[in-house]
């Protein structure tokens, strides 16, 4: 009750003049804290709460668009929507709290980069072009979530387009991640993308390189905190990340899972620690 009064509080506070019926179906799978510190823990327990906010909005959000997801455009047009501009102005209104941007292990941006740039380190912020908004944040959606227009055959070089989810209300959905977090405004992840060499640097970040790197983070102790498409909000092993179901064609038994054939030798050393699946 006290989670349905709360979310309910929060609904009203986004739409001041709207009414809902009907229950909030979002929540946040508790049971697991970070290892470390009881600062570390209080973190991964913040960052948990962020994305049980977004998760709020991204349901306000389909709501209003017929259970769909932002179409990759906006105005029909793709001018001036890169670094992640497509989808940071239809969220912006909805998520106006700073702060919900940014996981609590990674608050700042500290490149001295004059314009845009990636994180530089896990414990780091994103920024863009003060000339599309200026936004800081170190979280990140799965392109693959976008509800593309008709006609195209990919979307921001990413395709098939066939691939897209377009929508929330899908088979398995506790297992399709919306949003998590990221070294850059977004991912469109496949089964076949390696894993980076490097954990403290800014990984490859070409259209169709390797892009689960974009969304591989060592913030919480080899784990990282994810939305899914059920508005569920868990932490995922690293490893792990190459078992969610990020579009409808991936193969969750791909090679870099036990069922697929890697060998823990496979990864890169500063993965071998952690566990296996």
């Amino acid at each position: 009750m006290k989670e349905k009064d709360e979310c309910d509080a929060q609904r009203k506070r986004l739409y001041p003049n709207r009414a809902f019926g009907g229950d909030c179906h979002y929540r946040i799978i508790d049971g697991d804290t970070d290892a470390g510190t009881t600062a570390g823990k209080a973190a991964g327990v913040g960052c948990k709460s962020n994305l049980n906010q977004w998760g709020l909005i991204f349901a306000l959000y389909t709501q209003d668009n017929n259970g769909y997801f932002y179409n990759g455009h906006l105005h029909g047009s793709s001018s001036g929507m890169g670094n992640g501009e497509w989808w940071r102005e239809c969220m912006r209104p909805l998520s106006k709290n700073k702060k919900m941007w940014l996981c609590p292990t990674a608050i700042k941006h500290r490149s001295t980069a004059s314009d845009q740039s990636p994180a530089t380190a896990p414990f780091d912020a994103w920024r863009v072009p003060a000339s599309q908004g200026g936004d800081i944040g170190s979280y990140a959606p799965n392109g693959w979530m976008c509800n593309p227009m008709p006609g195209l055959s990919s979307l921001w070089g990413r395709g098939p387009i066939e691939n897209h989810w377009r929508t929330h209300q899908v088979a398995g959905a506790y297992n399709v991640p919306v949003f998590t977090e990221g070294w850059w405004v977004d991912g469109w992840p496949k089964e076949t993308d390696e894993p980076f060499e490097f954990e403290n640097r800014t990984p490859l970040l070409g259209v169709n390189v390797q892009e689960i790197q974009r969304l591989c983070v060592n913030r919480h102790g080899g784990s990282q905190n994810c939305l899914f498409a059920d508005w569920s909000v868990r932490r995922v092993g690293l490893k792990e990340l190459w078992m969610l179901k990020w579009h409808r064609e991936y193969n969750t038994n791909g090679p870099w899972t036990k069922a697929g054939g890697v060998q823990p030798s496979d990864w890169p050393q500063w993965l071998r620690k952690y566990k296996d699946y």
